[in-house]
């Protein structure tokens, strides 16, 4: 394992300290980022030689760092996640994930597009416990599984931005979902707001699979103590994990049988056998794995698919809760919204995500595996996919081919018969699949009528490519570019006006339909603004 210092660690409160503590005795902890100056200046002063960061956009910039974690609000998840995976480094998300399937679909796309590592805090699968426990179960030491329950309990750690359900219940979600091998048929869940009418407070969910194996979890941080016990009942033994006992009582077995003498079921109890387990910090096998990840690029065990699969569960239970009634998991999806328009001859494949408000035209193919954000204009004979990334609000006018490889972010516009290319040699007789090149185009690009974009490149924010220009390069944020090969002639506004700037240099403009300042300095133009959505990448 490398012990390079290459990670960052994004958000420093209640959770994100011990991320910064484990990173740093790994010796991979390259730097934090937290937008508060006091919180951040106390933990550079604790951590001499790392640097801080109060800008997320400055942070995804710079180039020493590999990978980032995440221990933000469960709300900002999704795009903090998704602007990293699109900066071209491995991000580690504690859970949950993100709150939509549809966002959890988009960040594993990305994540597969872009070969980036993507794993999420399920910490319960880094726990020696845990994973005796599965290796037990795997074995048939328990025999067949019956029935499952989890109490996950305390008095405090009171959320606002986020029920019981999802800030306790991720995490015995995986690892019921792990031990039985398989997803629910149904869920139902129950619970009470107590202290918000909004908020559950308390939770008890059940979970019926269609091997018979039942389970519940039961979280709650209005408890009298602390209680986080695990139950496995087999019909062999029975399995105990206690986290709060000491560590050499923490999993004990239980080899009690049922008999039936007289038609009348009589129980044989047994005293409980302790497990020895070797004692390990389950965060800082969590915080070693992401390094071995990023090193070897091997999937996570607790991967953005396994996250994905969690969420599922928790948008059922959400569900049920707000409904009040048991949800089937079979047909279940959070994901599609069906505020989209599909034209009759259009084809849809399966595995696609698609935003509200999206529009697909007249014999277009939208491949499975792709993505496509909110109020999108999708013109007539357009081939997209499979694995494509489209973000919202974007135009791609009639027959356009948006490749695997091609990520279009926001508000991108596509001129008619424009070409992305994926394949820098290509030969009819001999597959490439593996060699897909990777074209990334950042906010608000227009590319020009028959323009050629050739594979691995970055186009910035707000460049514009003229008619018939042949893309061989990245190329700059604003810039205007014409020709074959294409070179640039200019500077662009994000309103679409020409600025009177030289190429290189110094000066000013300001645009006179949005009033937007712009800077030249160098070769680089940056917009002057404090809108935060429009200060990353500049």
């Amino acid at each position: 394992m490398t012990s390079k210092k290459n990670i960052a660690v994004v958000g420093t409160g209640y959770w994100g300290k011990n991320l910064v503590r484990n990173f740093h005795n790994l010796g991979a902890l390259h730097s934090v980022c937290d937008t508060n100056p006091e919180t951040l200046s106390a933990f550079l002063e604790q951590y001499p030689g790392v640097k801080g960061f109060s800008s997320f956009s400055q942070l995804l910039n710079e180039p020493d760092v590999e990978g980032i974690a995440l221990s933000t609000p469960a709300p900002t998840h999704a795009t903090l996640a998704k602007e990293i995976l699109l900066a071209g480094k491995d991000v580690y998300v504690e859970k949950p994930l993100c709150l939509s399937e549809a966002e959890g679909v988009e960040l594993n796309t990305l994540a597969r597009v872009h070969q980036r590592v993507l794993m999420v805090g399920h910490l319960l699968w880094y726990h020696p416990v845990v994973l005796k426990l599965k290796e037990l179960v795997d074995a048939g030491e328990l025999g067949q599984l019956r029935y499952i329950y989890s109490n996950r309990l305390n008095m405090g750690l009171l959320r606002r931005e986020e029920n019981v359900l999802w800030s306790f219940a991720p995490h015995d979600i995986s690892v019921v979902l792990g031990l039985a091998g398989e997803i629910p048929e149904s869920v139902r869940a129950q619970g009470g707001n107590f202290l918000h009418k909004n908020i559950a407070d308390t939770t008890v969910t059940l979970l019926n699979f269609a091997s018979g194996i039942r389970a519940h979890i039961f979280v709650s941080w209005l408890h009298p103590f602390k209680e986080q016990k695990l139950v496995v009942v087999g019909d062999r033994q029975m399995a105990v994990f206690d986290d709060t006992a000491p560590w050499d009582e923490k999993l004990q077995l239980y080899p009690h049988s049922v008999e039936w003498k007289g038609h009348v079921p009589v129980a044989n109890k047994a005293e409980g056998q302790l497990v020895q387990v070797p004692q390990n910090e389950p965060l800082r096998a969590e915080c070693a794995h992401f390094l071995e990840c990023i090193e070897t690029r091997q999937t996570p065990r607790t991967d953005g698919e396994e996250g994905l699969r969690v969420l599922n569960i928790l948008n059922a239970c959400q569900a049920s809760l707000d409904q009040e009634k048991k949800i089937d998991i079979a047909g279940f999806s959070a994901t599609i919204s069906p505020d989209y328009f599909v034209q009759e001859t259009a084809e849809v494949d399966e595995g696609v995500r698609i935003g509200a408000g999206t529009k697909i035209w007249h014999f277009s193919h939208i491949l499975a595996g792709s993505s496509i954000g909110q109020s999108c204009n999708i013109g007539q004979n357009v081939v997209i996919g499979p694995n494509a990334q489209i973000g919202h609000g974007c135009k791609i006018q009639n027959n356009v081919s948006v490749y695997e490889g091609v990520t279009l972010e926001d508000e991108v516009f596509c001129g008619p018969s424009m070409v992305f290319t994926n394949v820098m040699n290509p030969r009819a007789a001999i597959s490439r699949k593996k060699e897909f090149c990777r074209t990334l185009v950042r906010k608000g690009v227009t590319f020009g009528a028959n323009s050629t974009i050739v594979g691995d490149v970055e186009i910035g924010r707000y460049a514009f490519i003229g008619a018939g220009a042949v893309v061989v390069k990245d190329v700059s944020p604003y810039a205007l570019m014409v020709g074959n090969p294409a070179r640039q002639i200019g500077w662009m506004s994000r309103y679409g006006k020409q600025m009177d700037l030289p190429l290189t240099g110094e000066g000013d403009f300001i645009c006179p339909h949005t009033g937007d300042t712009y800077q030249l300095k160098g070769d680089k133009v940056v917009l002057l603004t404090t809108d935060p959505s429009e200060a990353n990448n500049n």
